[in-house]
């Protein structure tokens, strides 16, 4: 059979564009936030990191919608470039931007960047534009990073893992399985949550990691561990949501949901009077039932009015540019705090927001100028005719 058959576009869900719009806002502020208040309970948005988690689940529910019906005229390898194309060409990006202001950032908390030389540098670029995991030989700022370059690339490697299984093996499975593999994740979600050290691996966790999901971004045991279980519930959950048609109507959805999740990642950490296990349970309960109920509502409900079409239309295309751009910002206000440590609180204020502004002005123009051409042009030579150039 002849899988290079025409693939047409489906309608988009416009709602899910602006509620990922609203995510990477929220990343932005947490991370600028950070830089002031760290990963501890004083942090304003202190369950910002949640941000990723939703960003799978949404994955998971639009990669089911966009593919799971073409695969009897579509190739596993159709499959893989149309991925390769819609997310490829950002991390390239994403990696040079980060490298190109890595001396920037020198400071106490970056220790091998004084010391890092050019060509160590721009081999760990290169090698990072491949998405492999950077070994600790090359790690040029000395977080123990797999991509050192611009750190939130490391929630794509775990996207690309996930994009790999579902060509492979989702795909295939019946929904009962699927639902089967989400339950048996979703326990081992709550189980980090609780710090339930399964297989031996959470011992040497930062307190502040503790009956939380943050991690994934190394190439520890521990890390690891974290970030396949980041990755794999979320994303089953999304994929099983999408399989199921679960859709929830709601008036006004894409204001509910934003609001829902500005609320959600504001929540203080919880349990400091002695029960931190607390803060694990709503970790859990944030992945297995909040956030499914904000992707069916988005998915359920209707953009209505010009207004909301708007904001979800431009928010929906920075949302993805805006990821991965904004982290070396954030980095250069970690250095410019660390050497003004008396400035008034007003200054402190100012150029934060300037920060924020810089990385949406660049994200905007990365998109129109970088991301939306090269991506345009990639279909154009690795689509065939009769895939059609168009696509999720």
């Amino acid at each position: 059979m002849n899988k290079s058959v025409y693939l047409s576009s489906k309608p988009r869900y416009e709602i899910l564009d602006g509620l990922r719009g609203v995510a990477a806002v929220l990343v932005v502020a947490y991370h600028i936030l950070e830089n002031y208040f760290g990963l501890g309970a004083a942090h304003p948005l202190n369950h910002g990191y949640l941000t990723v988690d939703f960003f799978f689940i949404l994955s998971g529910f639009v990669i089911g919608y966009a593919y799971d019906d073409r695969w009897d005229r579509m190739s596993v390898w159709a499959f893989f470039k149309r991925r390769l194309v819609s997310l490829h060409p950002m991390v390239v990006f994403g990696t040079f931007f980060g490298t190109l202001m890595l001396y920037f950032q020198e400071c106490p908390e970056f220790p091998n960047v004084a010391t890092a030389e050019w060509w160590a540098v721009l081999l760990a670029m290169l090698w990072s534009f491949t998405m492999i995991p950077i070994p600790n030989s090359l790690d040029v700022r000395g977080w123990g990073e797999t991509n050192p370059m611009n750190n939130p690339i490391w929630s794509l490697q775990w996207e690309y893992v996930a994009n790999i299984l579902y060509a492979l093996v989702l795909r295939r499975l019946p929904k009962s399985v699927l639902a089967l593999l989400a339950a048996v994740c979703g326990v081992f979600t709550v189980l980090l949550c609780l710090q339930v050290d399964v297989f031996g691996f959470l011992a040497t966790r930062a307190e502040v990691m503790r009956h939380t999901v943050i991690g994934g971004w190394g190439l520890s045991a521990e890390h690891l561990q974290v970030g396949l279980t980041r990755l794999l519930t979320p994303f089953l959950c999304g994929l099983l949501l999408s399989r199921l048609g679960c859709r929830v109507r709601l008036r006004g959805g894409f204001w509910w949901c934003s609001l829902a999740l500005a609320v959600l990642t504001a929540v203080p950490r919880l349990g400091g009077g002695g029960a931190p296990w607390l803060n694990g349970l709503f970790d859990a309960a944030a992945i297995l039932v909040v956030f499914p109920l904000i992707v069916a509502a988005g998915a359920g409900s209707s953009v209505a009015g010009s207004r909301s079409t708007a904001v979800c239309r431009i928010i929906g295309e920075l949302s993805y540019p805006l990821y991965l751009t904004h982290y070396p910002y954030a980095m250069l206000h970690k250095h410019w705090i660390a050497n003004h440590p008396d400035a008034p609180a007003s200054t402190h204020a100012f150029v934060s927001l300037c920060v924020f502004a810089m990385a949406l002005m660049t994200a905007y123009a990365t998109s129109r100028l970088y991301d939306q051409p090269v991506r345009r042009w990639l279909r154009s030579r690795l689509y065939s005719r009769q895939e059609g150039g168009a696509g999720l």
